[in-house]
């Protein structure tokens, strides 16, 4: 018999669904869009502040894990609760929560990877600095790639701790989130 991922371990679900990169598949742009579509469908317009395709992605020309992330922003505390109920009741899990942050996820399934994979990150408005990042990676080419390298060489090496994996990206993360935030730096037109 088969375990519902809800009952599950941690380990248990790093086994059943390892850190794993591909090449940049022009495609997830597409799923991506056709996921946004969704959502508004589901949502209603008026409740989405903001929708972005967000990761690495969402980042020209870089490897990433075949996951399309997506950023949702509501203009209400209150929003939050609601949202999450109404994407659950369409087929998203909840990964995690806090009081002002809730990631979701759409396409694992008790077998492993479904076809298309999405990870949802519902936030307040202007809880973005994933923006920031994919912007910044957009127009710096060189540190898009630094990044590819980082995360090649973690693959492996926590192929199978996704925390760790996240965590030992951190750092770079913020340092050019932060540069993007400190300089003159303008949204880019080249991930969109």
């Amino acid at each position: 018999m088969i375990k519902k991922l809800e009952e599950m371990s941690l380990e248990e679900l790093w086994q059943l669904f390892p850190i794993f990169l591909v090449e940049h598949k022009p495609e997830w742009k597409y799923w991506y869009e056709s996921e946004k579509a969704n959502l508004k469908k589901i949502l209603g317009a008026n409740v989405i502040k903001r929708i972005e395709h967000i990761g690495s992605t969402a980042i020209p020309n870089i490897w990433a894990k075949n996951i399309v992330d997506i950023l949702l922003e509501v203009g209400k505390i209150e929003d939050l609760a609601r949202v999450r109920d109404l994407l659950v009741k369409n087929g998203w899990l909840v990964m995690s929560e806090s009081p002002n942050r809730i990631s979701l996820n759409k396409g694992y399934t008790e077998q492993g990877f479904a076809e298309k994979v999405f990870h949802l990150h519902l936030r307040m408005t202007g809880d973005h600095d994933e923006i920031y990042f994919r912007d910044y990676l957009c127009q710096h080419p060189d540190i898009a790639q630094a990044y590819q390298e980082l995360k090649l060489s973690l693959w492996k090496k926590f192929e199978h701790n996704r925390d760790a994996y996240t965590d030992a990206k951190t750092d770079f993360i913020n340092h050019y989130v932060s540069e993007a935030k400190s300089s003159n730096f303008q949204e880019s037109e080249k991930c969109h």
